[in-house]
């Protein structure tokens, strides 16, 4: 991992490229010359002012379409309150990451300068063929006296009875840390905002998008991302916010996005003033700036191309199709030794990959446990708690560790982290996980019941899950449950695993499979299929307890279909395979097809295709492997066409060749209209057709 560093005025070249140690950074470089830097690769370029590391945009270069924007204004592109002059000390340092188990060569840029009592450290990354840069801050020092006055100000809200003018306003929310400034020229900028919601326990509408038409007064956009759209040019950029989800964001502005002709920022980096620290760099948010090319899907596969590498796939690792009993509402009543043994042998007959033991099998009851008296808080005050409850593992974990080897399935475990004191014990949690994976070879980890409402846990948190990877060579997958409390949603802290996206049940009438399937379809827009856990249960359940005549209920549905639902995600078997009727092992058959193919599936850059279901949709989704090949997985839902030709991302004009895997699709040439649409044809509502599809 090469290292350069440059610190004071300038007066000579610093050229930093990726050269060394790894051809594919060969076009990733930072280039610093006469007051000039430049960040780029072979897509993209940024220059900026150097201005003594506060740096000031001057233009932004997009290679394949050679086209540049000038910024139009001079000031610095990040704000922080009460900090505006840099000092003459701006340092640039640079390293390659090469070789790196989890993360994919890149080329990381340090720039770092002193605003008065504070510092800033912005880590630019620059990955080759990737037409983004993602930035992440750092701070350290004293905040002013005018940004803690302003925090104390936002913390208590804001008196509209006060607020007698649009300037007053916008003087309150100019207020807020700004990480960037996007000085685009130009009149017809319109603006999309996407807001993620997760706490799925209690929202059952994960996306939500705003439109915006820039103007002269600043708007206040609320989402993890804006698309801008010039409607003169056609240009188009992104900008990915990378932190929770907008409502429980730390130091949280009430928006994420400044907006007016002339001037777009991302604003809230996660820090107060009483979060810094005066000798160690605190970490905050980042946001990545990407470029939207020629068609709305190359700006889509740009962002999804940057989140894939910010987590190399490593399918041994990653794919699974995991089972976990907690969705048939026992909660830890059945758990113990042979029970799990009796799952694992019908968990085998079904196909599945993993199994995960849920809370319940540590000797601590935790604060779901049917068991009364089960609390989450102060754990280590029994030093017992993670071990194997001795009364329903007798024998520990061994004897259920060999029936999973046995069968060819791996055993995964619950886990909650204590919460306690903003995560103080994260190094205890740590070495538990450390201690099952050496002991027993266990990887996947479902992390549940965390809370973090301050900075101190954010950061304690993520050394708990940086010290279990270190130690395990990246080899652990975390689910990170995101069905309830303070989180990280979807784009932050997203490097560790997948995301346990919902609790659905038959038992509250909860679960119905278009609501699943809507929920996927609206997220992998945005958000990586194969990084979410996707669920299916058993239809047979409680299909009394769904009103009479419901058309959506799931007990009308085959099983194949609701496994289909999960299969572009990480499928999540959610109930007691001993609680299946004989007929649900018929779908053992498409499972076995599913998991030759699911590497290939998962290979591939997923998005939706039809339109979002709603039950009586055509939808579906496309997994691009190539320009020339891949899968498409079309529903159709209660329906009564027959026919209906949907929307794709496959090229206009050409044809494409459509063989079926799995479903009820057929063996099919056709061609894609002008519109990306493609005729497809399935036999009966509720059925599916999986193809892979080649184009000639």
């Amino acid at each position: 991992m090469k290292r350069l560093l440059f610190s004071g005025s300038l007066s000579t070249l610093l050229l930093i490229t990726g050269l060394a140690k790894g051809q594919s950074l060969q076009s990733c470089r930072a280039v610093l010359s006469h007051d000039t830097l430049v960040l780029e690769n072979d897509r993209i370029a940024r220059r900026f002012s150097w201005n003594n590391g506060h740096l000031i945009t001057l233009s932004l270069t997009d290679k394949k379409q050679q086209r540049t924007w000038n910024w139009i204004s001079i000031d610095p592109d990040c704000s922080f309150p009460g900090h505006a002059k840099a000092g003459d000390n701006g340092q640039l340092e640079t390293k390659q990451v090469v070789g790196q188990l989890n993360q994919t060569d890149h080329l990381e840029v340090s720039v770092t300068t002193r605003l008065g009592t504070l510092s800033v450290r912005r880590v630019f990354r620059i990955y080759p063929g990737l037409a983004a840069l993602n930035c992440t801050f750092y701070l350290q020092g004293k905040a002013s006296a005018e940004w803690q006055q302003a925090a104390k100000k936002a913390a208590g809200g804001m008196d509209f009875k006060n607020i007698e003018s649009q300037d007053d306003l916008n003087k309150f929310f100019a207020t807020a840390p700004a990480m960037d400034k996007l000085a685009l020229a130009g009149n017809h900028w319109r603006g999309r905002a996407v807001e993620f919601v997760d706490m799925t326990d209690r929202n059952n509408t994960l996306v939500n998008e705003v439109a915006y038409n820039l103007y002269r007064q600043p708007g206040y956009l609320t989402g993890n991302l804006l698309w801008l759209n010039d409607g003169l040019s056609g240009s188009s950029f992104f900008i990915l916010k990378e932190s929770p989800v907008s409502a429980v964001q730390l130091a949280n502005p009430g928006f994420d996005f400044l907006v007016k002709n002339g001037s777009v920022q991302p604003v809230g980096v996660g820090i107060i003033p009483a979060d810094l620290s005066e000798t160690a760099w605190v970490r905050g948010y980042g946001y990545t700036l990407g470029l939207g090319g020629a068609s709305e899907l190359e700006g889509l596969q740009t962002l999804r191309s940057y989140q894939d590498a910010k987590r190399p796939r490593r399918p041994a690792r990653d794919d699974m199709i995991l089972m976990n009993t907690w969705g048939d509402r026992n909660k830890d009543t059945k758990i113990r030794e042979q029970f799990i043994i009796n799952e694992l042998q019908k968990a085998a007959g079904l196909g599945v990959s993993r199994f995960q033991i849920d809370d319940g099998w540590q000797l601590g009851k935790s604060m779901n446990s049917a068991t009364p008296g089960g609390s989450s808080e102060a754990i280590w005050n029994n030093p017992a708690y993670w071990t194997p409850d001795p009364e329903r593992f007798p024998n520990g974990l061994k004897p259920v560790i060999e029936a999973a080897r046995k069968l060819n399935i791996e055993l995964g475990l619950w886990f909650s982290p204590s919460i306690d004191s903003s995560f103080r014990h994260w190094d205890k949690d740590a070495q538990t996980l450390i201690g099952l994976y050496k002991q027993y070879g266990i990887r996947t980890f479902k992390i549940d019941l965390v809370q973090i409402p301050d900075k101190t846990a954010e950061v304690n948190f993520r050394k708990f899950l940086d010290t279990v990877q270190a130690a395990t060579s990246n080899n652990v997958v975390f689910n990170m449950d995101v069905t309830a409390g303070r989180r990280n949603g979807y784009h932050f802290m997203n490097e560790y695993g997948n995301l346990f996206l919902e609790n659905r049940y038959t038992d509250w009438t909860n679960y119905y499979p278009y609501w699943t399937l809507r929920n996927l379809w609206n997220l992998s827009r945005y958000v990586p299929a194969q990084n979410l856990q996707i669920e299916f249960l058993n239809k047979w359940r409680n299909a009394d307890k769904y009103p009479a005549g419901d058309r959506f209920a799931p007990a009308n549905y085959p099983f194949d279909y609701l496994f289909a639902i999960t299969m572009m995600a990480q499928p999540l078997a959610w109930f007691e395979a001993t609680g299946l009727p004989a007929e649900a092992f018929q779908t053992a058959q498409l499972i076995k097809t599913y998991r030759a193919l699911q590497p290939q599936i998962h290979g591939g850059q997923i998005f939706p295709i039809g339109d979002e279901p709603s039950g009586k949709s055509w939808t579906g989704f496309q997994s691009i492997r190539s320009e020339k090949d891949g899968f498409l997985l079309v529903f159709r839902e209660d329906n009564a066409e027959p026919q209906q030709a949907i929307r794709t991302w496959l090229p206009a004009g050409k044809r494409v060749r459509l063989q079926p895997v799995s479903g009820r699709g057929k063996a099919l040439e056709l061609a894609v209209s002008a519109d990306g649409r493609l005729p497809v044809t399935l036999p009966t509502a509720n059925s599916f057709g999986f193809y892979r599809y080649t184009i000639l």
